[in-house]
C-alpha cells in the first residue's frame, strides 16, 4: 500500500456542525456547585466530550528480547495532532503525520469487566498488528484512569500480553485492512526496547500518556522482586 504523504482537507465544518454529529459528541451544561451549608455557587457552563463507548482499551505488546524486554508500538495517522501544524504550540514541534502509540480501541456493546478488556485487547491486537492472542492471556495492569477528565468522559484500560518477537528489525507495514477506515492507512509497526521506549518518553520522542503510563506499568510489573 503506498505511503500517506499527507492528511489533506476537503471541507471545514467547524461553524455549520452541531455538537452531536460525527463520531465525538460535545454535552453542554449549566451547573451550579451546591455547598455543605446550602448556599450555591453561580451558575457556569460545562462540556462534556464523549465518544460512543464510555471506556477504551490500551494493550502492551512484549516479548523476550535479547537485550530485555522488547514493546510492540504502532504508528498510525492521528489527526488531531497533525492540524496542530496549523495552529500556533507553545514550543517548535514537528508535523505529527505518524504518531507511535500502543494498540488500543474502545470498547463494543456487552463487553464488560475484565473478560470484556480481554475480548476486546485480543481483537485489536489482531485488528492492528495482524498477531493472534489468546483473550485469557492477556492481564490487567492495574486500574483505568483518565486522560482529560477536565473535558473528556472517556476512561482508558491498560492491558499487557506477551507475544513471540519474531525477527522483524526496523519499522515494517501494519495490516492492511485494519478496521476498513482511511485513518488505517500507512501505519506501522516497530520494536523497541522497554527502557529505551520509556527514556524515549522521556526526551519526547512518544508523546503519548497512555503509552508511557503502560510501558511504566509493565516494568514495574517485570522488574525482579525486592529481597
Amino acid at each position: 500500500m503506498p505511503r500517506v504523504s499527507a492528511i489533506e482537507l476537503v471541507e471545514d465544518r467547524t461553524r455549520t456542525s452541531r455538537c452531536d454529529e460525527g463520531f465525538l459528541h460535545v454535552r453542554r451544561y449549566r451547573a451550579r456547585n451546591r455547598r455543605a451549608d446550602g448556599s450555591a455557587s453561580r451558575e457556569y457552563p460545562i462540556d462534556v466530550i464523549e465518544r460512543p463507548a464510555l471506556d477504551a482499551v490500551a494493550v502492551v505488546l512484549w516479548a523476550r528480547g535479547p537485550r530485555g524486554p522488547e514493546v510492540l508500538l504502532r504508528r498510525g495517522l492521528r489527526p488531531a495532532a497533525y492540524f496542530r501544524k496549523d495552529q500556533r504550540p507553545a514550543f517548535p514541534e514537528p508535523v505529527y503525520l505518524l504518531f507511535e502509540e500502543l494498540v488500543a480501541g474502545v470498547l463494543e456493546p456487552g463487553e464488560h469487566g475484565l473478560a470484556g478488556l480481554q475480548e476486546r485487547a485480543a481483537a485489536e491486537v489482531q485488528e492492528e498488528t495482524g498477531l493472534t492472542v489468546a483473550p485469557a492471556a492477556v492481564t490487567s495492569l492495574g486500574a483505568g484512569f483518565f486522560m482529560l477528565p477536565g473535558t473528556a468522559s472517556e476512561k482508558i484500560h491498560l492491558v499487557a500480553a506477551e507475544v513471540e518477537r519474531g525477527d522483524r528489525q526496523g519499522p515494517w507495514d501494519a495490516p492492511h485492512e485494519g478496521d476498513g477506515s482511511p485513518l488505517e492507512e500507512g501505519a506501522e509497526l516497530v520494536w523497541r526496547p522497554l527502557a529505551e521506549a520509556i527514556a524515549a518518553c522521556e526526551r519526547g520522542e512518544l508523546e503519548d500518556a497512555k503509552t508511557e503510563i503502560g510501558l511504566r506499568r509493565l516494568a514495574s510489573r517485570l522488574a525482579p522482586a525486592s529481597p
